[in-house]
């Protein structure tokens, strides 16, 4: 194996060695400052739900941060591909801390959901440049994924701190810090790509370019409204409001359609959406983000709400998860040089999340931390290996000039999966959980409760469920026994969205069956067959 430090070829690698370094440093930086924030939010987020009194938009502070990166991720790295993306890094860069800042000042649900949009617009930026930017320093696939050993070793530092720190920081100091944190780490990211990351661009166009802003605007009233559909049809079922909504999806997601087709850039690349060769990848990272997001988002509620536990000792048992994601991406780019179908791990990694869902869905809470740990691990290890082969495999099947627009359109996506697995899940659990402790009150002969049982945040706040016990013995009513109930009632929702995790890891391993084979160790490296597709 050739060592890092080898003669400088500009065909296999766009700077010397040590501009090389310092350049991914900068990029590595920037990663950790996206996944730093992605890993620390979700253990602080019950917390955060529970103070500022705002159940119903539990997943917005997610999806509103994803919806606004979907929408930036195209845009950007198409941008990227034509201008450069440095200067586009740097000014989200200063976006993302700033709307860090907002977040931890919020003081409604309302205020932090508006300040989690602005802060995916720099994230969305961010995701759809960083990797891509990786690919034009480093044109030979083989030289690229040794240096990605850097982006994945960001990666893994912040999965490993990020779950732990959060729920440390949100017992000890309160969840407004967890925010504070992106500061330090976006200032020194900045200062790194300002001064050692080179403006690279490799397509070359006099053409005035039509940036698709209407495409974008679409993209937002399509998935919002497909969101709010979501969230209201289990509530209201077909109604007018609901009728409403679908009908607004439909025509709004049409008109994306065919207008992206008219457009030279557009936001979403329809023709390269449908490309028989890419459209399993495209498919797979929805549903790995939809099984991903899904339990990162959603586990700490169960451990927190369901299970009583800490917001520390849920970052302690969240990590493994996280963190079985980067390993995954760092043995993928040992395995993968060392076998002749790439596409095996994308088997091998959706069978561990199906397997690591049902095994959580079998727990109850009372057995050990290992067993909790190992089984977040496996599902983290095999939805790693599946994220790092879609980047792989995609940027050996398409040319160079569209390297930027493909890994974008699949972040992109992965995301997009995200924002459903979060709305759906939500919606689920809201939707069982009303009903359950409707249905437990009502053998209590006590539904004049409900009203206090409604929102699971009352799981959170150990000094509100005290009061309300206190307040229900008061009334001649079995506290301490309806309490549990509400608990029980969380749990089951929250395993039924593990159930739906876990359906969509097992239709994401049987779509890896028609993903091209991709050769990346044996004979030509970009040598991109046709698979059984």
């Amino acid at each position: 194996m050739e060592p890092l430090a080898a003669a400088h070829d500009p065909e296999r690698q766009a700077l010397p060695f040590r501009e090389s370094l310092l350049a991914m440093l900068g990029i590595a930086f920037v990663t950790m400052l996206v996944a730093l924030d992605q890993t620390i939010v979700g253990t602080a987020l019950p917390r955060i739900v529970a103070d500022l009194k705002g159940f119903d938009l539990y997943a917005w502070v997610a999806t509103s941060y994803m919806l606004a990166s979907v929408i930036t991720i195209p845009i950007f790295g198409r941008l990227g591909d034509l201008f450069g993306r440095k200067h586009f890094i740097l000014a989200a860069i200063v976006l993302f801390t700033c709307a860090s800042v907002l977040c931890g000042l919020a003081n409604s649900m309302l205020f932090l959901v508006i300040a989690r949009g602005v802060q995916g617009i720099g994230g969305g930026i961010l995701l759809g440049t960083v990797f891509a930017m990786v690919a034009d320093l480093f044109p030979d696939p083989r030289l690229r994924l040794r240096w990605l050993v850097l982006v994945s070793s960001s990666f893994g530092i912040a999965n490993v701190i990020g779950p732990t720190l959060g729920g440390m920081l949100t017992q000890m100091r309160g969840w407004r810090l967890v925010f504070f944190v992106n500061v330090p780490v976006g200032i020194v990211a900045l200062i790194f790509v300002l001064m050692f990351v080179p403006n690279m661009r490799h397509l070359k166009t006099r053409e005035r370019i039509q940036l698709d802003w209407l495409g974008a605007c679409v993209v937002a009233v399509t998935f919002g409204a497909l969101q709010l559909l979501i969230e209201m049809l289990p509530r209201e079922g077909v109604s007018r409001t609901t009728i409403l909504l679908a009908l607004i999806t439909l025509v709004f997601g049409a008109t994306l359609y065919f207008w992206e087709k008219r457009m030279g850039y557009p936001v979403v690349p329809v023709d390269v959406l449908i490309d028989r060769k890419l459209a399993a990848l495209f498919a797979i990272s929805v549903l790995g983000g939809f099984a991903l997001f899904s339990m990162a988002f959603y586990i700490p509620l169960l451990f927190q709400g369901g299970f009583g536990m800490s917001p520390h000792a849920s970052g302690m048992l969240i990590t493994p998860l996280l963190l079985g994601t980067s390993v995954g991406s760092m043995l993928n780019n040992r395995i993968v040089t060392r076998i002749r179908r790439a596409n095996v791990l994308m088997y091998i990694g959706f069978a561990l999340c199906v397997i690591g869902c049902l095994a959580l869905v079998s727990l109850d809470g009372r057995e050990p931390h290992s067993v909790w740990m190992a089984c977040m691990g496996a599902s983290g290890l095999g939805l790693g290996l599946v994220a790092t082969n879609l980047t792989i495999c995609s940027q050996q099947i398409v040319s160079r000039e569209q390297i930027g627009a493909v890994t974008a359109l699949l972040q992109s996506l992965r995301i997009f999966g995200g924002m459903l697995g979060t709305a759906i899940t939500g919606a689920v659990l809201g939707h069982r959980y009303a009903n359950s402790v409707h249905r437990s009150l009502d053998t209590y002969q006590a539904t004049q409760w409900l009203k206090s049982f409604a929102s699971p945040d009352l799981l959170i706040d150990r000094a509100e469920q005290s009061a309300l016990i206190e307040r229900l013995v008061s009334a001649g009513q079995s506290g301490d026994a309806m309490m549990h109930m509400a608990r029980a009632a969380l749990v089951t929702s929250i395993h039924v969205g593990l159930v739906v995790a876990a359906m969509a890891a097992f239709i994401g391993l049987c779509l890896a069956w028609f993903v091209p084979s991709v050769r990346v160790a044996y004979g030509d490296i970009g040598d991109v067959k046709e698979g059984r597709a």
